[in-house]
């Protein structure tokens, strides 16, 4: 697994299979979001498969899938409200992490730069996000 953490509460990865969801628990994770939709990729496990090794390990589960290209102000709420309810810390995934990144970029508060650096730290250019993330409501 490449975790890359965005915050003290959140890190991203690339896909995770149902193997690595007990090794999230050790490593002190409490929750996983996943941001891929069923039947993505062949091989893929299904959210229903990750959901039932996550309660099994103890981890709240949430599945916020984001079709690539179609990301919608609502997926942007349910993870705004995922992270605000789920004990961190934090995983959230997708096939590459972009789109989990993108969705934590989106709602967090403060300045874009900051935003886009957190990010690129991470591994993740979010540039073209800049006008979306120069909001009022990004700003501190």
């Amino acid at each position: 697994m490449q975790l890359r953490p965005l915050s003290r509460d959140l890190s991203v990865s690339p896909q995770i299979g149902v193997a690595d969801i007990a090794a999230l628990a050790a490593q002190g994770f409490r929750s996983v979001i996943n941001n891929r939709p069923d039947g993505e990729e062949p091989g893929q496990p299904t959210s229903a498969m990750l959901a039932a090794a996550a309660s099994q390990a103890g981890l709240d589960y949430r599945h916020i899938p984001v079709v690539p290209g179609q990301l919608q102000e609502a997926q942007v709420s349910a993870f705004a409200a995922a992270l605000a309810d789920l004990p961190g810390p934090v995983l959230a995934f997708c096939r590459t992490g972009t789109r989990s990144s993108t969705l934590w970029a989106l709602q967090a508060k403060g300045p874009a730069d900051a935003i886009l650096e957190t990010a690129r730290t991470a591994g993740y250019d979010l540039s073209a996000l800049r006008p979306r993330l120069g909001d009022a409501a990004h700003v501190q």
